[in-house]
C-alpha cells in the first residue's frame, strides 16, 4: 500500500469514528433542549469521553507551563552559568519535553478529536436524524411554516448542539481545570493568593448566574427572529416572478425591512446583554489583578517568595484575565447554541398529527375501490368544507369531481391519500380503511398529476423516475415518450451544461415552461403506473395540439384503472363513466354528462355559464 492510500486510510478511519447515518426507533426527537442534546451526545459518548480527556490534559498543561516558567527564573537566579547544562540537564529536559512533546500531543489530539471525530460524523448525524423526523411530518406541518424555515431549524440545530457539546466538554472542561491547578499553584505561593482566585472565580459564577439569563432569553429571540427573517428571504426568491409582476409598489421590501427591523431589535437586546456581561468582567478582573499584584509586591519584599514565584503567579492570573474574556465569549456562543437548539426543537421535536399505527398493514396493489362513509372534515374549525359525505367509486371506474371553487374536491382526494385525517366517519379503500395501513403503501397506490407540476431542482431523468425507484433509463425515456416530452428534453440544457435528460429543472421546475413541466409530470406518473389515478386538471397547461398528442396514451394508461379527475374544464371530462357534482362539501348531482345536462339542475348552469372554458369561482345565488 502506498503511503497516499494509507493516510487516506487512516483519516478516513478517525472520521467515520461518529456515525453520520446511524439512528435510533425512537419516533419524536425530545422536545426539552437539555434532553435533547444528551440524546445526541449519548449515541457518540466515547468520542466526547475522549474529548473530555483532552481537554482536561489541555488546561493542566496550560497550569503546569506557567509553574514552569517561575521554576525555571529561579533557577536561573541561582545556578552558576557556566555549568547551567552540565548541572541541570535533566530538568531542563524535562521542561523541553514539556513544550515540545506533551504539550504538541495534547493540542493534536485536541484538534484531531474536535475537528476529525466529532465535527464531521456528529454535526452531520444530528441532522440526518432531524431530517429523518421532519421528512414524516404531514403535509398540514409543511403549510404552516416556510420551507427554508425548517430547513434552517435543521441546519442550525445540527450546529449547535455540536458546538454546544464541544464547548462544554472541552473550552468548559479545560478552563475549570486550569483554574483548579491555577489556585493550587497560587496557595503554594500565598494562601491569600488563592482566596483571592477562590473569590474572583465566585464572582465570576455570579455574573454568569444572574447576568447571562438576560443574554439566554436574548439569544433565544435572536434566533428566532433570524429564522423569521431566513424564511421571508426565502419565500420571496422562491417567488421572485410574482415579486416581479405583482410589486410595483415595492410592497416586497416593506415586508423584508419589518422582519429585519424585528430581528436587528432582538440583535440590539442581546449585544446590550453581551456588553453588560463583558463590563462586569472586566472590573472584576482589574480587582483580581490588582490584589493579586499587592500580594506578590507585599510578600517580596518580606523575602517570603522568590521572583520566580512572582512570576508564575502574575503570569497565572494575566492568563486568568485572558481566559474569562474567551471563556465569556464562548459562554455566550454557548447561550447563543442552547437557544438555537431550543429553538429549533419547537419545528424538529414535534409529534406527527398523521402517524402509522404500530399493527399498520401494508396494503397490497389495489383493486382501486374508493369509499367515503359519513365523512366530515372542516380543516379544524367549527364547520364548513366536508360534512357528512357519503361517496363511493367503484374499482376500474372513471370518475370526475366537478363544482365550484371551495365545493372540496381537491380535499376529498387529500383525505383518500390521508395528507389528512378525518375528523369525523372513515376513508376505504378496497374495505381497508386508510387509517389502519401504512401510509407509504397507500400513496404508492396512487399516481398524481396536478394542475401544478411539483418538479424539483433536479435532472430531468431524477424528476421523471422519482415515480418509480429503480426505473432504467430506457423505461424513463418510454414514460417521456408517452408523455410527448421526449423531443423538447432532447433539446433542454442548464447553465452548468448539461442536457437533455441530465439537465436540472431549476426550482420547482422554472427554466421550463408550463406545458414542459406538466409533461414531465405526466411522464413521472405514467412511469409509477399506480391503480388509483388522480389527474387536477392534468392537461391545463398543454396546448391543444400537444394535449392531442398525449390523450390516447392517456386514455389508455386510465384502463383497467381507478380515476378521480378533478376539472374545472368541463370539456375534459364530460367523457369520463360519471360526473360526480359538489357543492359546499356535499355531493349534489351524480351521473353522465348527458344525464346531468338533461336534468337542467346545478352541472347544467355551470356548462352554460362557462366562460373560456372555465368554471367560476361560486354560482350567484339562485
Amino acid at each position: 500500500m502506498n503511503e497516499t492510500g494509507f493516510r487516506e486510510r487512516l483519516w478516513q478511519r478517525v472520521e467515520n469514528s461518529v456515525d453520520a447515518f446511524q439512528d435510533t426507533d425512537r419516533e419524536v426527537l425530545p422536545q426539552d433542549a437539555w434532553r435533547f442534546i444528551l440524546y445526541f451526545a449519548n449515541q457518540a459518548r466515547w468520542p466526547f469521553v475522549l474529548l473530555l480527556l483532552v481537554g482536561g490534559a489541555a488546561g493542566a498543561v496550560d497550569a503546569a507551563l506557567y509553574w514552569a516558567v517561575g521554576w525555571l527564573i529561579d533557577l536561573l537566579d541561582h545556578a552558576n552559568p557556566a555549568t547551567l547544562f552540565t548541572d541541570h540537564w535533566r530538568e531542563l529536559a524535562g521542561l523541553l519535553a514539556l513544550l515540545l512533546v506533551v504539550r504538541t500531543i495534547v493540542m493534536i489530539a485536541s484538534a484531531v478529536v474536535e475537528q476529525q471525530v466529532v465535527v464531521p460524523g456528529f454535526f452531520s448525524m444530528v441532522r440526518w436524524q432531524a431530517f429523518r423526523r421532519v421528512i414524516e411530518q404531514p403535509y398540514d406541518f409543511y403549510q404552516n411554516d416556510f420551507a427554508g424555515r425548517i430547513a434552517t431549524k435543521i441546519m442550525q440545530g445540527g450546529e449547535a448542539v455540536g458546538d454546544f457539546i464541544l464547548n462544554v466538554l472541552q473550552t468548559m472542561w479545560s478552563f475549570l481545570t486550569f483554574i483548579v491547578l491555577a489556585i493550587t499553584i497560587l496557595v503554594s505561593v500565598d494562601p491569600w493568593m488563592g482566596v483571592v482566585v477562590a473569590l474572583w472565580f465566585a464572582g465570576y459564577a455570579a455574573i454568569v448566574y444572574f447576568l447571562l439569563p438576560e443574554m439566554r432569553r436574548a439569544g433565544r429571540a435572536t434566533a428566532d427572529e433570524r429564522s423569521i427573517f431566513n424564511g421571508r428571504l426565502v419565500d420571496a426568491f422562491t417567488n421572485i416572478m410574482a415579486v416581479k409582476l405583482f410589486d410595483s409598489g415595492r410592497r416586497e421590501h416593506a415586508y423584508i425591512r419589518d422582519g429585519l427591523e424585528r430581528f436587528l431589535a432582538a440583535v440590539k437586546r442581546l449585544t446590550r446583554a453581551v456588553t453588560t456581561v463583558r463590563s462586569s468582567v472586566a472590573l472584576l478582573n482589574g480587582i483580581m489583578m490588582s490584589v493579586i499584584a499587592a500580594l506578590c509586591m507585599l510578600s517580596f519584599s518580606r523575602g517570603e517568595i522568590s521572583t520566580g514565584a512572582v512570576a508564575a503567579a502574575m503570569g497565572l492570573v494575566f492568563r486568568l484575565n485572558q481566559m474569562s474574556g474567551w471563556m465569556m465569549f464562548n459562554i455566550n456562543g454557548l447561550i447563543r447554541n442552547y437557544a438555537t437548539v431550543q429553538d429549533a426543537t419547537r419545528t424538529i421535536s414535534v409529534e406527527p398529527a398523521i402517524r402509522d399505527t404500530t399493527d399498520a398493514a401494508v396494503l397490497p396493489r389495489a383493486k382501486g375501490d374508493i369509499r367515503f362513509e359519513n365523512v366530515s372534515f372542516h380543516y379544524g374549525k367549527g364547520g364548513g368544507v366536508i360534512e357528512n359525505l357519503n361517496l363511493h367509486i367503484r374499482s376500474g371506474e372513471r370518475v370526475a369531481l366537478v363544482g365550484p371553487s371551495g365545493a372540496g374536491k381537491t380535499t376529498i382526494v387529500n383525505l383518500a391519500l390521508r395528507l389528512f385525517d378525518v375528523e369525523k366517519g372513515r376513508v376505504l379503500i378496497d374495505g381497508e380503511d386508510v387509517r389502519s395501513v401504512t401510509q407509504a403503501s397507500l400513496r404508492a397506490q396512487f399516481g398524481v398529476v396536478s394542475q401544478e407540476a411539483m418538479l424539483m431542482h433536479r435532472s430531468i431523468h431524477d424528476n421523471i423516475g422519482y415515480g418509480r425507484a429503480g426505473a432504467g433509463h430506457a423505461e424513463i425515456e418510454d414514460a417521456a415518450k408517452r408523455a410527448a416530452a421526449h423531443e423538447f428534453i432532447k433539446g433542454v440544457a442548464d447553465p452548468r451544461g448539461r442536457k437533455g435528460y441530465d439537465a436540472h429543472v431549476g426550482e420547482r421546475g422554472v427554466k421550463l415552461s408550463g406545458g414542459q413541466r406538466q409533461r414531465i409530470a405526466i411522464a413521472r406518473m405514467m412511469l409509477k403506473d399506480a391503480p388509483i389515478l388522480i389527474l387536477d386538471e392534468a392537461t391545463s397547461a398543454l396546448d391543444s395540439e400537444v394535449e392531442a398528442a398525449i390523450q390516447d396514451n392517456l386514455y389508455r394508461l386510465m384502463e383497467g384503472k381507478t380515476v378521480i379527475a378533478i376539472a374545472h374544464r368541463l370539456s375534459t371530462i364530460a367523457a369520463l363513466d360519471r360526473l360526480i357534482v359538489l357543492d359546499r362539501g356535499r355531493v349534489v348531482e351524480e351521473g353522465t354528462h348527458e344525464a346531468l345536462i338533461a336534468r337542467g339542475g346545478l352541472y347544467a348552469q355551470l356548462w352554460k355559464r362557462q366562460s373560456g372554458g372555465f368554471l367560476p369561482d361560486r354560482l350567484a345565488a339562485e
